[in-house]
């Protein structure tokens, strides 16, 4: 005969992401269309990083800001 513990478990689920330039915040069920778009950066620092050593960035930036920011440098592969 088996016998298990019951194990409960802790799930978050994302109700909105505010873009850290423009400040605009996206709810995830009415604009998920623009929450699809957004770059995320989530980086470890090493070493000598100007962040500092052993930072951890994070960013989350909107489609728009993005393209005001870095439009110009982005290269696209079809």
């Amino acid at each position: 005969m088996r016998q298990y513990k019951e194990i409960k478990t802790v799930t978050n689920e994302m109700e909105s992401i505010t873009c850290d330039v423009c400040k605009k915040t996206y709810n995830v069920e009415k604009d998920w269309d623009e929450v699809q778009e957004f770059i995320s950066v989530n980086q470890g620092c090493g070493y000598g990083s100007v962040f500092g050593d052993g930072a951890i960035m994070m960013v989350d930036i909107c489609q728009h800001c993005f393209k005001e920011m870095l439009g110009k440098c982005v290269r696209f592969k079809e």
